[in-house]
């Protein structure tokens, strides 16, 4: 498949397809209207173009709950977080499991329970969403979220997502823009993407 083979219009437009984000339709209805040219992010195309990996931190909990919304688990901005798990070829990948966690508005992190923690399959099309809130900043870290892809007879990928135009950014030691997110305004809160490319 070509490098070009899921375009941003074919990646904004295939979202009307699921049903849990109806609600979210007029939304990314204007993102499709102002970004159909962008391409995915990252490239994809070869090996060099996997997402880079990062660490897990210090507050990776396994054996999270299967679960897409986090809104209910605390206030804060509401975010909802889209995208692919793709391969270096760009193909789909269905049924690998992703991980989200990440600290709550206040930059504290739920170590003993389940709060802002959980993970999906990616359907058939390489697809995922999940519905949480804009994290917390924390001393020495700037705002992030944590993932972690296991795609099937695939090689798991630990990562972090960050937020474009933090100030924190260009502080925190392991920041890489590579793994910044694209933002965009919806009717409620934001909408964020990132594209994973796995070895897979």
């Amino acid at each position: 498949m070509p490098r070009d083979a899921l375009s941003r219009r074919g990646f904004v437009t295939g979202w009307f397809a699921l049903p849990f984000l109806s609600a979210l339709s007029l939304s990314v209805n204007r993102l499709a209207a102002q970004n159909a040219s962008l391409p995915l992010t990252p490239q994809c195309g070869s090996p060099e173009d996997l997402t880079r990996a990062q660490t897990a931190g210090p507050f990776f909990t396994p054996d999270t709950p299967l679960k897409r919304a986090f809104r209910g688990d605390g206030h804060g901005e509401p975010v909802t977080l889209i995208g692919f798990v793709l391969n270096p070829d760009c193909r789909p990948l269905a049924d690998a499991a992703v991980e989200l966690w990440h600290a709550d508005s206040s930059g504290r992190y739920d170590n003993r329970g389940h709060l802002f923690r959980g993970h999906q399959r990616s359907d058939d099309a390489g697809r995922f969403v999940f519905e949480t809130i804009l994290p917390g900043r924390y001393p020495g870290r700037t705002r992030h979220f944590h993932v972690m892809i296991r795609p099937q007879g695939g090689k798991p990928l630990t990562t972090q997502l960050y937020f474009p135009g933090e100030r924190g950014n260009r502080r925190d030691s392991i920041f890489h823009e590579s793994l910044l997110m694209e933002m965009n305004p919806a009717a409620d809160g934001k909408i964020a993407r990132f594209d994973f490319v796995v070895d897979a």
